[in-house]
């Protein structure tokens, strides 16, 4: 089950609306529960139910809902490619194909050794850096060619090892003169030579 300290983060995000309304609180709280565990399961959507005082089938049809949310352990990594229409147009499929033969699964597997999971995603709100994609629900990836995908599969790990790194000694809602981070914005940085935006959530 998930600790204390999600426990806490639960309660600030609760404490956001008014009393009656907590169960406006579920996504952030999925959210927190999925970073802490990497993904979702029954027993957490029926204490996070308790939690907000929903019904479990309320809590149920947010997950389900929301392809942000893993309903099953996966890959360290998450890989979500856009294979929307103005990505297909700018080769989103030509991606998707390529990170299945270069890792040697399939959309919606998981590599053997645990590290990559392959998913393809609605749009993302990028049209125009097409094609893109999105790390871990949280990193967007732009311009991504194959070139630029093989570098981003060979440099993942220490990229978002610093990215991380940045977040720790930062937290999730300051703002520092290396790395402005704003609560629901997005930053541009340039990471293992290609294109990314950090996604701010919860």
């Amino acid at each position: 089950m998930i600790s204390e300290a999600a426990k806490m983060r639960f309660a600030t995000e609760v404490a956001k609306y008014p009393a009656d309304q907590k169960k406006s609180a579920v996504v952030a709280c999925l959210a927190i529960v999925q970073q802490e565990l990497g993904h979702i399961s029954i027993d957490t959507e029926k204490m996070v139910a308790e939690y907000l005082d929903m019904p479990f089938i309320a809590v149920r049809e947010v997950t389900t809902f929301y392809n942000m949310f893993n309903q099953r352990p996966g890959g360290k990594y998450k890989l979500n490619v856009c294979t929307n229409l103005p990505c297909q147009l700018r080769d989103g499929v030509k991606a998707l194909k390529h990170l299945e033969e270069t890792l040697g699964i399939t959309m919606g597997e998981t590599t053997a050794d645990g590290m990559f999971t392959l998913q393809q995603s609605e749009c993302l709100g990028a049209c125009a850096d097409s094609p893109v994609m999105l790390v871990n629900d949280r990193t967007m990836c732009s311009f991504m060619s194959t070139e630029r995908l093989d570098q981003m599969i060979a440099g993942l790990p220490v990229s978002m090892a610093a990215i991380s790194s940045r977040r720790s000694m930062t937290g999730s809602m300051a703002r520092t003169g290396i790395w402005p981070i704003t609560r629901h914005g997005a930053v541009t940085r340039r990471c293992a030579r290609f294109s990314v935006r950090t996604v701010v959530r919860v």
